[in-house]
């Protein structure tokens, strides 16, 4: 891993919310972004953010979330996500995050990830795959 890793290290990118990514469930008068694509739109930009200071071969897994969704965002408005990087123990590495539409916070939260040498991991992943077919 790079010595630019380490805690203070932030990143922001902004998603504009189209209809994948809002609940269906309510009605279309009712299209707010989901939870769930929240919580991928936020795992995407930490990772993005370690694969800019971790070595070639090297990738990130998430390991623990804490979120917070307080706020609801409407289709077709954007927002912004902002992760920074609070403890870098070795592999593990935490995040806070927030997120703001135009008017307001949406989220806050905590999230982890772990930092593994992809080879190493898909070699562990096949062995898995073994022992389940085997099982």
């Amino acid at each position: 891993m790079s010595d630019t890793l380490k805690p203070g290290l932030s990143s922001t990118r902004r998603y504009d919310i189209d209809t994948a990514r809002t609940i269906a469930f309510m009605g279309e008068d009712s299209r707010v972004y989901s939870t769930p694509s929240l919580l991928y739109d936020v795992e995407v930009v930490c990772r993005d953010l370690l694969l800019e200071h971790i070595g070639e071969g090297k990738d990130s897994v998430g390991t623990r979330v804490e979120l917070d969704h307080v706020g609801a965002t409407l289709l077709g408005m954007w927002v912004e996500i902002t992760v920074t990087v609070t403890e870098v123990n070795g592999p593990a590495v935490n995040f806070e995050f927030t997120a703001r539409d135009a008017l307001e916070e949406v989220a806050r939260g905590k999230h982890s990830r772990f930092v593994v040498g992809v080879e190493k991991t898909v070699q562990r992943l096949k062995g898995k795959l073994a022992k389940a077919q085997a099982a």
